[in-house]
């Protein structure tokens, strides 16, 4: 006998998740272990103590002149971590010495 309403395993699981408040979570913790994936691997090289927390993405750039050039261009970064997860994660990033 064949069931009408049965659903997917991966949709039940994504109705957990959601139900669960782990959602926001799991999307920080993506763009966390993705970082050299989404913005390359020359920034990943001078990248230390990624974290996110409250919307707020804070990292440690070692390279003075890429802190700089990232700063100024952080709108653009928090759009394109955001895009890379397909939600609004990130909010503001802080950019450490």
């Amino acid at each position: 006998m064949k069931r009408k309403d049965a659903q997917t395993l991966d949709s039940v699981l994504a109705e957990w998740i959601r139900e669960n408040g782990l959602e926001k979570p799991l999307l920080e913790h993506r763009i966390v272990e993705q970082w050299a994936d989404i913005l390359g691997q020359t920034i990943a090289r001078y990248s230390r103590d990624i974290e996110i927390k409250d919307g707020m993405l804070r990292v440690r750039i070692t390279n003075a002149a890429l802190r700089q050039e990232l700063f100024e261009q952080r709108y653009k970064l928090i759009k394109k971590l955001n895009n890379a997860v397909g939600d609004e994660v990130v909010k503001d990033i802080r950019l450490l010495g």
